[in-house]
């Protein structure tokens, strides 16, 4: 791709339902002030995640900016986005965690899921995006990314609520009260706004009521501390510019290291990748909508960049990748689709990712803050999956949607597991997912003709198979003259 921009008008002002396309620009002052905006819109999720998920934030605040530029050349410059941390590997990673896995086995993990998110991507720029719609249809895609969401509720109750309850309580209100209650752009960044919020009220708790005696996640115990320690930012060896620091386990930091791989941690990331393929699917989709452009030429290579952007990230241990709904929001604000804001953005947070004493403030988050985000967070990315499932009309009606996907939400939610051999264990995300893909399936080869046509063109059953209990058999079907046929 060529970098450059078409002055759009006088490059100053937009006349009532002009819109500035990605190849054009206003002028640099007011592109460098859209590219801030897109900053502050990425972020508080993209270092959030990164924290949540034991990760540096400051790498990963490095590396998305670096990701970005990359998504910005595959796509040849078409598809205005930026890439922040994924919150669709959150729940894999808990997992992993919670079996004793590493850093560097997080980000292994992640790794392989990035490489197959761009296979997948490959796949869709020559097959055309039929062939995903086919193997994850949007009964299947809404049920992964619910039970991906649903089953981080015990990381919520058991590590960050108990770390500081009345502070996570507060922040949780006050995300949900200005999240509907501010306007336009404040509104959009209601979680950076309650972390700050979050920051602030526990320093002065600290103040006010002194030390804590709850739950320390870097403890891994009970103790008496502060909700704000501030050692790391004020210490003279943290400098203001400077590489994100080198993982050191012994030390309990974490940095930049070389990804480590372990097959059973991978399995329980890849869910992650159908997530993905449905939030870039649905991204590409607004961006096309608002710059009233055709873009399905161009959704492949998204979802390919975004896994190279992962791959890149991960690979020196930083965190997932992902297209931001933010940064869509505020462009559909400003009508200004301009590539170059997105440059800006990128640039800007690669400067940040180059400041220590910005990453130790950002590590210095309290617990309980992350509770009151999380709590909102996670249940938000649950019910994005049935947000995918109104969008596209799926009948629960229809047992082929309703029976095979309520079985691999529970088992995912439940952290159900199957053993398969004294070393191998299939469990919670992992499990439910792969049940959730094959026993659609299997219902859907099983089923009547009337109901798989019903279920692969999101038609509602009116008089149609209904799951019954006193009857025999567990279909019935009403005809018109009231008989019944199994």
């Amino acid at each position: 791709m060529a970098i450059g921009w078409t002055l759009h008008g006088d490059g100053k002002t937009l006349a009532p339902g002009e819109v500035v396309a990605p190849n054009e620009r206003l002028s640099w002052g007011r592109t460098v002030g859209l590219g801030a905006q897109h900053v502050v819109a990425m972020f508080g999720a993209t270092f959030v995640f990164p924290l949540i998920m034991g990760l540096n934030p400051q790498l990963a605040i490095l590396m998305s900016g670096v990701a970005t530029i990359c998504f910005l050349l595959i796509v040849n410059g078409k598809v205005p986005s930026y890439l922040g941390t994924s919150a669709s590997f959150v729940g894999g990673v808990a997992a992993i965690r919670a079996q004793g896995g590493s850093s560097a086995q997080v980000t292994g993990s992640i790794l392989v899921a990035g490489a197959v998110l761009a296979l997948v991507g490959v796949i869709i720029h020559f097959a055309g995006s039929r062939v995903i719609y086919k193997v994850l249809p949007p009964a299947v895609t809404g049920a992964v990314v619910m039970l991906i969401g649903f089953n981080l509720a015990p990381v919520v109750a058991n590590i960050y609520w108990p770390q500081d309850q009345w502070i996570g309580l507060i922040v949780m209100t006050a995300v949900i009260a200005m999240s509907v209650g501010l306007r336009g752009f404040a509104g959009r960044i209601s979680i950076f706004l309650g972390l700050v919020i979050g920051f602030v009220l526990s320093w002065l708790f600290d103040k006010g009521f002194g030390q804590i005696t709850s739950y320390d996640a870097a403890a891994g115990k009970i103790t008496t501390h502060w909700r704000v320690n501030l050692d790391n930012v004020v210490s003279s060896n943290t400098h203001w510019f400077g590489f994100p620091p080198k993982s050191d386990t012994a030390a309990g930091i974490v940095g930049y290291h070389l990804p480590e791989f372990k097959w059973a941690f991978v399995l329980l990331v890849l869910p992650a990748v159908i997530a993905l393929v449905a939030e870039n699917t649905g991204h590409v989709k607004a961006v096309a909508e608002m710059t009233r452009t055709d873009l399905d030429p161009m959704m492949g290579r998204a979802i390919a960049a975004d896994g190279f952007g992962t791959v890149l990230a991960s690979a020196v241990g930083g965190s997932p990748t992902t297209t931001y709904a933010e940064n869509i929001g505020v462009m559909a604000a400003t009508r200004v689709y301009s590539t170059a804001a997105y440059f800006v953005a990128a640039a800007v947070a690669i400067l940040f990712g180059f400041s220590p004493k910005f990453g130790a403030l950002v590590s210095a988050t309290p617990g309980g803050v992350l509770g009151g985000i999380t709590v909102v967070l996670y249940g938000m990315i649950g019910l994005l999956g049935a947000k995918i499932w109104t969008e596209n009309r799926v009948d629960f009606g229809n047992p082929i949607n309703l029976v095979p996907l309520a079985a691999g939400i529970i088992i995912a939610i439940g952290d159900v597991s199957l053993k398969i051999t004294d070393t191998f264990t299939l469990s919670g995300i992992a499990f439910g997912t792969i049940v959730t893909i094959l026993a659609y399936h299997l219902a859907h080869a099983l089923a009547p003709e009337h109901l798989r046509e019903a279920a692969d063109h999101g038609q509602s059953i009116d008089e149609g198979p209904s799951l019954v209990l006193n009857d025999p058999g567990m279909y019935v079907e009403g005809d018109d003259d009231g008989r019944h046929r199994e």
